[in-house]
């Protein structure tokens, strides 16, 4: 090529470069990745958050760092995400069934689900664990039903905060026992989860993910899962379904999203990255361990499973009548 081709080359190169940076971009990574985490430290989403971290450090080439951004059920973290650059480097990773509640739960949010948050992929399904504290005079399902139908007995149950999806399996959970469960809500799982094994709160929904340790280790008294098939750890637990209780697919569901406008390409290579690092023997089997199941059906599900939640866990909302504080 002679010295005039060249130049003609570099030319149009020059007047092209203006629309192929933002495609160059696009499919890449070029500055630290944040998961915002919208929960206390301790919790099912921030245990996962951290599991995720150094994987997906070394496999985008960025730090990534995990920032818990608590409050309002949720919404501060997720509106953090919604009004960030779309360029993938905010990650939203939470229990999605929050984000499918909210839009009925609240009159106004400062983000729209649908239209700021894109879904990158569900990473687990984990189930619930109903725990009780040692103190409580019961021991299983049916003591646990004999309790709540003595109209003597009341029993304080922590849950995630006022419309969490602990809240309402709970709300569904006591008309069905036909019991009072007065709801106490704590400023996210964790606290909840210490609220019980300190004796503070009689009885627990939560993520097995962050429960069944307080089972295992004898700090707590484990009643019931939800979830089809009962917890390795825990083999004499029985299943919601078994008991004919409702809500036996609650659970949580931990998904990660980012910015409604972020490009496809950094979508799918999120989505594509983030199947490697949950298919990891190592990182497949602390999931388990946590009583977590890998759900890495991508964006596409995910969007298709948020659209339905937000129905039917509305219709929850709004059958109870439940308010936020």
């Amino acid at each position: 090529m002679n010295r005039r081709h060249l130049l003609q080359a570099g030319l149009a190169a020059a007047a092209v470069s203006p629309l192929a940076a933002p495609a160059l971009r696009a499919q890449g990574f070029d500055h630290t990745i944040r998961i915002i985490v919208p929960n206390a430290p301790g919790g099912t989403s921030d245990i996962l958050a951290r599991l995720l971290a150094p994987e997906l450090t070394k496999a985008l080439g960025q730090s990534v760092v995990v920032e818990n951004r608590a409050g309002a059920a949720g919404n501060i973290g997720a509106d953090a995400v919604a009004k960030s650059p779309p360029d993938g480097h905010s990650l939203l990773l939470m229990d999605v069934s929050t984000l499918a509640i909210n839009p009925a739960l609240f009159p106004r949010i400062p983000f729209d689900v649908q239209r700021d948050l894109a879904p990158v992929s569900m990473v687990i399904y984990a189930p619930y664990l109903l725990a009780t504290k040692n103190a409580l005079p019961v021991t299983d399902a049916a003591s646990l039903a004999a309790y709540l139908k003595d109209k003597r007995n009341s029993i304080n149950l922590a849950n995630a905060g006022v419309g969490s999806m602990t809240h309402l399996t709970a709300v569904e959970l006591g008309a069905h026992l036909g019991g009072d469960l007065l709801q106490v809500p704590y400023r996210g799982g964790a606290p909840a989860l210490l609220a019980v094994a300190s004796g503070e709160a009689d009885m627990i929904i939560n993520g097995a993910t962050a429960t069944q340790p307080y089972v295992v280790n004898g700090q707590m008294r484990g009643i019931a899962v939800s979830g089809p098939t009962r917890l390795t750890a825990l083999p004499n637990v029985p299943t919601f379904k078994e008991l004919g209780w409702p809500m036996d697919d609650a659970g949580t569901w931990q998904g990660i999203l980012v910015q409604g406008n972020t490009p496809k390409p950094l979508i799918e290579k999120l989505d594509q990255e983030l199947r490697k690092v949950v298919a990891q023997p190592a990182i497949a089997t602390r999931i388990a361990d946590l009583g977590g199941v890998p759900r890495t059906d991508g964006p596409d599900h995910f969007r298709t499973w948020l659209t339905q939640a937000t129905q039917s866990f509305g219709d929850i909302v709004r059958k109870h009548n439940i308010k936020p504080e």
